[in-house]
């Protein structure tokens, strides 16, 4: 199923760098905007279920999964903001509709409210969209970066494969925590996943929460009630800060990570929101 639906088979050339892409599928235009410290494909047991459905895109931002990660590379949410208009500008989608999973939130939500991008349907989950953010170990590493560079690659990926391990409460199929955990593990991957901890700031989604009234497409947050890095109370604010019509829904029994923890759920939710 995997194999049949997601894959990275275009290159953008973007004011970031180079970045992986893929689509397929039939029906409405459909982005998909992964977050951290994930690629797409975290949407990989997704993207078949929806494709009968929906014209899908997504790509991996840059620093991420099979993207460019430069040393010289900005790749701060500022930046994410914009990447995510040029997509859109690629693909020449003018209001399609958008899910977005943990810093694909931010991303989407500068896009849609700082740059104009239109969407015409919007579908936020467990994202990283107010302060404060993340986890505890997110802290900790933004405050010393410095002695996280260089780690024996034994220790990063034990330390990457933990990091990850600690957003779910479901345990998700070894091959797809392989392949969440691979592109963190090259020279440069490895030099990237520290980068972005030092790039983190919460300046970025300072610049918008005072706009999420502002949402102009009809919107839907969907949060893992059980989610261990940001908690439900996050979403419910949210969701009371987001235009009235604002939809919300839990998702029983699943932490951060919905879409590979419990795909079919997720499916569904979003299917029935968006009308595929």
């Amino acid at each position: 199923m995997v194999e049949q639906g997601w894959k990275l088979d275009q290159e953008v050339a973007t004011s970031a760098g180079r970045v992986a892409a893929g689509a397929c599928g039939d029906g409405p235009d459909l982005v998909l905007a992964h977050g951290w410290p994930w690629s797409s494909y975290s949407w990989s047991r997704l993207i078949p279920k929806l494709a009968s459905r929906f014209r899908l895109y997504w790509y991996d931002m840059p620093g991420y999964g099979a993207s460019d990660k430069r040393a010289d590379q900005r790749t701060s949410l500022d930046v994410q903001g914009q990447i995510f208009a040029e997509m859109l500008d690629h693909w020449r989608l003018a209001s399609p509709m958008v899910v977005a999973h943990d810093f694909g939130g931010a991303a989407t939500l500068r896009a849609h409210l700082l740059h104009g991008c239109e969407f015409q349907r919007y579908v936020l989950m467990n994202v990283v969209a107010m302060r404060p953010w993340g986890s505890d170990f997110f802290d900790h590493v933004g405050r010393h970066v410095d002695a996280f560079q260089g780690l024996p690659p034994h220790i990063h990926r034990a330390i990457v494969e933990a990091y990850i391990g600690g957003a779910l409460i479901r345990e998700i199929d070894a091959s797809d925590m392989s392949r969440l955990v691979a592109p963190w593990l090259t020279d440069d991957g490895a030099e990237s996943f520290y980068r972005q901890f030092a790039q983190a700031d919460e300046r970025y989604t300072a610049e918008v929460e005072p706009l999420f009234g502002r949402v102009r497409s009809a919107v839907k947050v969907l949060w893992g009630e059980d989610d261990p890095w940001i908690p439900l109370a996050r979403g419910e604010a949210l969701h009371a800060l987001l235009p009235p019509g604002a939809e919300f829904e839990r998702l029983p029994g699943l932490g951060h990570l919905p879409q590979l923890e419990g795909p079919d759920l997720v499916a569904e939710k979003i299917s029935s929101f968006l009308g595929g």
